[in-house]
Order: structure tokens, then C-alpha cells, then sequence
């Protein structure tokens, strides 16, 4: 059962009546499940999107009008609407029908391309669509630009140790290849700098779950965002997907999904990786993901956080599950992320060869 005061929205630090200050990064149905549970949490979230898509309706706005892709945009708005069931939360979701030119658009894409055309700046768009559904927080793109993923894949040429480039977020998420490495284009991107002072001013950050190389990963490519995530003092959490995804994760295990986060990101470190409980078995596996967590600097959580019988996190349960990572006091050593690399190799040694850091 999830407390009441979850359920609730009571704050989680004791410090303010909205909450702590969190920030979600993702993309698509991933970063909605996260913002539908953080809202209980709190109502200071500031959602950062992934502006990399380049199919359906996203895609053909992007390539005819030059705009971000505001799929994920708008669902991340979506998510925390006022009233998510309610008329205008159901509009911007509804996708128009028949064969014509407006088919397979979604109306809140429409609403957004519209906006920032009239307003002339994306976030100021999604300022104005967020008052009109009255969310929680606030939704940012990553950059400001819009981006294209390219990815190494082997396993589509007949000798499997070569590696083709594709590109496209549609290309590496639905590859029959293995995805080796991901690029963002253009390869020095900007960050959008209300997401970076977002960063700088979080209590918490949560990063994940969702398409692995193209909704999760993109965001430590941005090297603004990057070096905010290296140097936040902000509680840093990482929720695993519950399975592997058909075409650019298949067959990963969850200790590869860090693995290869920590090969896109060397000096990234986290504080905490939610996993569900069913997904993992006992023994082994759990070490083995626990071995790969240390490569992040951090410890593993597991959580009964699914929806029974499928692979989507269950908004109550990830919801409990946070809430008590967050309340978890964390080690000593407050803030030393936040004095800069130069204290890493000391604090290392003071802790045996692991770097940790303390939640403020």
C-alpha cells in the first residue's frame, strides 16, 4: 500500500510544503511513468526531454518546420497535467484518424509546433502549453537544438566484427543489430540553460527508465549537462528499465544497461540504481549487477516497482520507491562532488578506492 502521504504529495525532506526539488531527464513512455510517480512526491519537478526524435508525427514537424520533435515534449506535459484523465490532458494525447495530411499527428504536437512558431522560443511554448493544462513543475527540451542520434552497429554486415553507422533515433531503436556506441549531431550540442540551472538548484535527480541509447544515455552526451551532473549536489538516481528493449538494447542484461552507461560517461557517477525485484533474480545476477553499479559509485535498490504481468513501472509502487531511497540518509563526506574534481583521488583513498558523497 502506498502511504498516504505519498499519495498525498507531502514533501519527502521536511524542508518545503511542495517537496524536494526534482529533476527528471528521460524521453517517451519512460520519463512519463517517472513524472506520473514523482508527482506524488512533490510538486517542484522540472521534466528535461530528449529532443532526438525523428519519426511519425515528431519527425515529420521537425523535418517540415525546422522545430524541436515535440512528441516527447508533449507527453512529458501530459504527465503532469492537472487532471490527467481530464479533456485537455486526453486532446493534446489524441492523434487524428483517416488518411489525409493531418493522419498520425498528435494535437498537442500541432498545439506546440503552433506555439513556439507564434511565441518564437520553444520553452516559452511549452511555459504557455503547461499553464493551459495547469501542470505540476515544469517541462524543458535538453538543448535548444534539435538532435540526431548515430550509432555504431555490428551485426547487420556478414562478418559480425564489423560495425556500420546508422543514424536516426527510428534506425538505432528499432535496429536488428547489436548498438555498440551512440553519437548525438551535432557532436558539441547546447544545453538548454533553464534545464542546467534546474540541475545546479535539484534536491534529487532521476535519470531514467527509457530507450537506453536514445532516451536515457543522449542526456550525459550534452556536455553542459554533463559536467551539471558531475558536480550537482543533488541526490542522483538511476531507475533501470524492467526488461530489455526489442531492436537497441535486446538481449541486455541489467548489469550491461550500466555498463554501457558508464562507457558513454567515464566520470558520471550516480548515487543510488532502482531495480525491480522481479526482474533481477537472486544470487548471481544481483552481484553482478551490484559489481556494475560500483562503476557508477553506486549502490543498488531493489523494489517491487512493475505492474503486474508487464513490463511498465507501476506509478504507486516507483513512487514508494523513490520516496524511501530519498528519505535514505546518505553517507558523510557531504558536498565534495560539488568542490570539484580535484578532491576525487583523497576522498578515494579515505574510503578505500570508492568515491562517495553525501545528500545535503
Amino acid at each position: 500500500m502506498i502511504p498516504d502521504e505519498i499519495a498525498a504529495g507531502a514533501a519527502t525532506d521536511g524542508s518545503d510544503a511542495g517537496g524536494p526539488a526534482i529533476v527528471a531527464m528521460g524521453g517517451g513512455h519512460g520519463l512519463y511513468a517517472t513524472l506520473t510517480a514523482l508527482r506524488r512526491l512533490t510538486s517542484r519537478i522540472t521534466a528535461v526531454v530528449t529532443v532526438a526524435d525523428d519519426g511519425g508525427s515528431s519527425g515529420r514537424l521537425r523535418a517540415e518546420l525546422g522545430l524541436l520533435p515535440p512528441g516527447d515534449l508533449r507527453m512529458a506535459l501530459a504527465a503532469l497535467a492537472d487532471d490527467t484523465d481530464g479533456v485537455w490532458a486526453r486532446t493534446v494525447q489524441h492523434r487524428f484518424r483517416g488518411s489525409g495530411a493531418l493522419a498520425g499527428h498528435s494535437v498537442g504536437n500541432l498545439i506546440l509546433a503552433g506555439l513556439t512558431e507564434v511565441l518564437g522560443d520553444p520553452e516559452a511554448a511549452l511555459a504557455e502549453a503547461g499553464r493551459i493544462l495547469g501542470v505540476t513543475g515544469r517541462v524543458l527540451p535538453m538543448s535548444p537544438t534539435p538532435l540526431t542520434i548515430e550509432a555504431d552497429v555490428s551485426g547487420l554486415e556478414a562478418d559480425p566484427r564489423v560495425s556500420r553507422c546508422i543514424r536516426g533515433q527510428v534506425a538505432v531503436a528499432t535496429t536488428p543489430g547489436k548498438v555498440r556506441r551512440v553519437r548525438l549531431i551535432p557532436s558539441d550540442p547546447p544545453a538548454s540553460s533553464a534545464a542546467t540551472s534546474a540541475i545546479e538548484a535539484a534536491d534529487v535527480v532521476v535519470l531514467g527508465p527509457g530507450s537506453w541509447f536514445t532516451s536515457v544515455i543522449p542526456h550525459v552526451l550534452v556536455p553542459a549537462l554533463r559536467d551539471g551532473l558531475e558536480h550537482t549536489r543533488a541526490r542522483k538516481i538511476l531507475v533501470l528499465n524492467l526488461a530489455a528493449e526489442p531492436g537497441e538494447t535486446a538481449g541486455f542484461s541489467a548489469e550491461r544497461h550500466l555498463h554501457v552507461l558508464s562507457q558513454h560517461a567515464p566520470d558520471f557517477e550516480v548515487d543510488q540504481v532502482v531495480v525491480d525485484s522481479g526482474s533481477v533474480p537472486e544470487g548471481r545476477e544481483r552481484e553482478h549487477l551490484a559489481r556494475a553499479a560500483e562503476q557508477l559509485c553506486a549502490r543498488v535498490t531493489f523494489a517491487d516497482v512493475a505492474e503486474a504481468g508487464t513490463d511498465r513501472h507501476h506509478p504507486g509502487k516507483l513512487a514508494a520507491a523513490l520516496d524511501q531511497v530519498i528519505r535514505q540518509p546518505r553517507p558523510e563526506l557531504a558536498g565534495l562532488r560539488a568542490e570539484g574534481r580535484q578532491m576525487t583521488e583523497h576522498v578515494r583513498s579515505a574510503l578505500g578506492g570508492k568515491e562517495r558523497v553525501s545528500w545535503r
